[in-house]
């Protein structure tokens, strides 16, 4: 090659964009998942996450290597959360409070993303939703407030009447013990209804959980949402027919699987957001300077199948409200 082609040539190398010098080399993100409940797949939410690394230039297989591991069952989350940081990951990402709270004590170098956490400053994630500050941020399920007053009170407009209304709680959900102790206090002051708290930390203890919700005489019951409950999505929806107790759910799929109404996020628009944060971080952005952002879609979903068994009559004003009526 003649001096002025090497020369070129070197220059072309010189201007040339980090990715395309980088081509061959992927970047390894690592992925705390919930799952389908089968623990082999990732739930439809979660599989959005693709879709917004797809629009920022970023695919699986090609220059990305993603790697999964699941919380659920939470036996199984300490060997997930070590297997991934074994990895050593450009990035991670995680769905829910205990397994946020898990990865952070697990590193304190390693970026973390975080989906589906309702309260990530009063769970000690992050030191503010402006500054997260550390090596975390991510994308919170609600917006600060009165968000368990606002589920009773879609309740109240299904089930005209109802005072009696059962919290589905896990124990061991650190988002839920956050709840207990501050919001729904405030809530069954404000709205004046008894609260009872029904409580189940494993699939064994939903039966249970819904025999007590009876026992008591609730007369419907909100589920708080959590992973669990989202895998055993079709149990507790069986177990509300069972003990004919109409219920409200975080999540939309709940809903679609029989449930009579959810009121709650677009987690999957989540999970689509999250890959714009992933593509700034693998770019160089610290976490700390990513604020945490909040739910912009809230869904409706009004199951009118459910409605119909369970014998109650849904308000037009609410049905005009619902973003999905399930025929």
């Amino acid at each position: 090659m003649r001096r002025r082609e090497v020369i070129a040539a070197t220059a072309a190398l010189l201007v040339s964009p980090p990715r395309s010098r980088a081509q061959g080399t992927r970047r390894r993100v690592g992925f705390l998942a919930v799952g389908d409940g089968s623990g082999q797949a990732l739930n439809k939410s979660e599989l959005a996450l693709f879709d917004g690394l797809r629009s920022h230039g970023w695919i699986d297989g090609r220059n990305l290597i993603t790697e999964y591991r699941f919380s659920q069952p939470p036996d199984r989350l300490p060997a997930s959360v070590a297997d991934l940081i074994a990895l050593s990951p450009d990035v991670l990402l995680v769905a829910g409070p205990r397994a946020a709270i898990a990865l952070k004590s697990a590193t304190a170098s390693i970026p973390i993303v975080f989906v589906a956490v309702a309260d990530p400053v009063g769970l000690g994630l992050v030191q503010s939703l402006a500054g997260p500050g550390g090596n975390v941020t991510g994308f919170a399920t609600v917006v600060p407030g009165d968000w368990i007053s606002k589920n009773i009170e879609i309740l109240r407009e299904l089930v005209p009447g109802a005072s009696n209304i059962a919290l589905l709680v896990n124990p061991n959900n650190p988002m839920h013990r956050l709840r207990l102790a501050e919001e729904i206090p405030r809530a069954a002051q404000k709205l004046g209804v008894a609260l009872p708290i029904v409580e189940a930390s494993t699939a064994e203890e939903l039966d249970s959980a819904f025999a007590s919700a009876a026992a008591q005489r609730a007369d419907a019951i909100v589920d708080l949402g959590d992973p669990l409950t989202f895998v055993q999505t079709p149990l507790i929806v069986a177990l509300a027919a069972r003990h004919h107790l109409p219920a409200n759910y975080l999540f939309r799929h709940s809903a679609e699987g029989g449930g009579l109404s959810s009121y709650g996020p677009d987690i999957a628009d989540l999970f689509r957001r999250a890959g714009g944060y992933i593509d700034k971080i693998l770019k160089g952005t610290q976490p700390s300077d990513l604020p945490i952002e909040q739910p912009t879609k809230f869904e409706l979903v009004i199951n009118m199948k459910t409605a119909k068994a369970l014998g109650l009559t849904i308000p037009p004003t609410l049905i005009a409200r619902a973003d999905e009526v399930i025929e």
